[in-house]
């Protein structure tokens, strides 16, 4: 590719992923196998991140002379810290999925070939939550991360009080209540 091709391509990489975890509804990465370079990147666009225990994970691309231009430099931070972040970077090492789970990389790490299955059973978990409390949650954390403790606290509030005048709010009151399971409709 030529080098207005690449940065076409890359750029599309970063909006594409940028999409991704701006979406108002949590999404999970299954890593079973690689996730190296863009892969790893775009799994660091996700919510949450399951992997199989043969999982691999690494940010190769300063063996390359080049750096991560998807997100890897901003998204690995935020999640893992500053110093770990530049040892990853920095080295390109790659990282198993053991060693991703107790470095926080990852939400879970199960046997190989069952991440799948893990991530439909936390999906289901969350899919029986309100799904404006999960909405106005994923809003509240992401955009908290990006301000003061002070701001965050008063967008926390903000969505707080979106929520207090939906019906799933009062059916969440009245299932706890009546001892049962809540059937929230959205609204």
């Amino acid at each position: 590719m030529s080098p207005l091709e690449i940065h076409s391509f890359v750029n599309s990489l970063g909006y594409t992923f940028s999409f991704i975890e701006m979406l108002e509804i949590p999404t999970i990465a299954v890593i079973e196998g690689a996730a190296l370079g863009g892969g790893l990147e775009l799994a660091l666009s996700c919510d949450l991140r399951i992997c199989g225990e043969d999982a691999v994970f690494g940010l190769p691309e300063t063996g390359l002379a080049i750096i991560p231009g998807a997100g890897g430099t901003v998204r690995l931070p935020r999640l893992l810290g500053k110093a770990l972040s530049k040892e990853i970077i920095f080295t390109g090492r790659r990282i198993g999925g053991r060693d991703a789970m107790s470095m926080g990389l990852v939400n879970h790490c199960v046997p190989a070939g069952d991440a799948r299955l893990k991530a439909l059973e936390i999906a289901c978990e969350i899919n029986e939550k309100g799904p404006l409390a999960i909405k106005m949650a994923k809003k509240a954390i992401n955009e908290g991360l990006e301000t003061t403790t002070a701001s965050a606290l008063e967008l926390e509030e903000f969505y707080y009080q979106q929520l207090l005048n939906t019906k799933d709010r009062l059916e969440g009151l009245a299932a706890f209540a009546e001892k049962r399971k809540p059937r929230y409709s959205g609204e």
